[in-house]
């Protein structure tokens, strides 16, 4: 069911990226982020174009079957896009590898399983975890990020999970992290990196009507959404 549903997605997005179009994917859990990765990267390589991914999660989604320890889809989607795991999710769409791991760079991260940190540190993506952020402060982060991507990619896809931004502040989401970013922090990274001029696609994805308090957390993301397609407070 997830490779249908992803299929699906993958064709509207890489139409919309031909068209010149910016794909927004709006969804459940981050399975869907199979889709729009494959529909944008295939558009892209056709166009000669180097494309990046920004990943803006609690967890790394880098698992694979041989290293996951619940059996989640959407817990492998980041690792199967770049070409690890099972060819059902490895091969979809496209046989070739959709994302390169050297432009892949992740924000807010604070838990990973221990099979899973060690793929991520023996493929070389670029992680900022949250004690990063306590570390460098938000405005350093950002600053570095955007200068990573300016130097590796003619292009970006943002991917942001809400449960990036710490429980207290979003609780409408499915698995709860304490220790994220502040609402504030969310919305200086995604201003930073609109800042680039490399956005060209996002996916917002977690948000859960079910499990939020008067809706706070659904505003969040359409305010995250504003701040990366160029709105300003001033």
């Amino acid at each position: 069911p997830i490779l249908e549903a992803c299929g699906k997605l993958a064709s509207h997005v890489e139409g919309a990226v031909r068209d010149g179009d910016f794909p927004l994917v709006l969804g459940g859990d981050h399975s869907i982020a199979l889709g729009s990765l494959a529909g944008v990267s295939t558009a892209h390589a056709a166009a000669s174009r180097r494309c990046g991914v920004l990943w803006v999660d609690a967890h790394g989604d880098f698992n694979t079957a041989q290293t996951t320890l619940t059996g989640n889809i959407h817990g492998m989607i980041l690792a199967a896009s770049c070409g690890l795991g099972i060819p059902e999710l490895t091969g979809f769409y496209a046989p070739t590898r959709k994302i390169d791991p050297s432009c892949v760079c992740y924000i807010g991260v604070r838990d990973l399983d221990p099979e899973e940190r060690r793929l991520m540190k023996d493929t070389g993506l670029r992680v900022y975890t949250m004690n990063d952020i306590d570390r460098l402060g938000i405005s350093r982060a950002t600053e570095e990020i955007a200068a990573f991507f300016r130097e590796r990619v003619d292009t970006l896809h943002v991917s942001f999970d809400i449960d990036a931004i710490d429980p207290r502040f979003a609780p409408g989401v499915g698995i709860e992290v304490p220790g994220g970013m502040t609402y504030r922090e969310a919305l200086f990274v995604m201003e930073g990196i609109a800042k680039t001029g490399l956005v060209s696609s996002a996916d917002m994805v977690e948000v859960n009507p079910v499990l939020d308090v008067r809706n706070i957390t659904a505003k969040m993301a359409v305010d995250l959404i504003g701040r990366l397609l160029g709105e300003t407070v001033y």
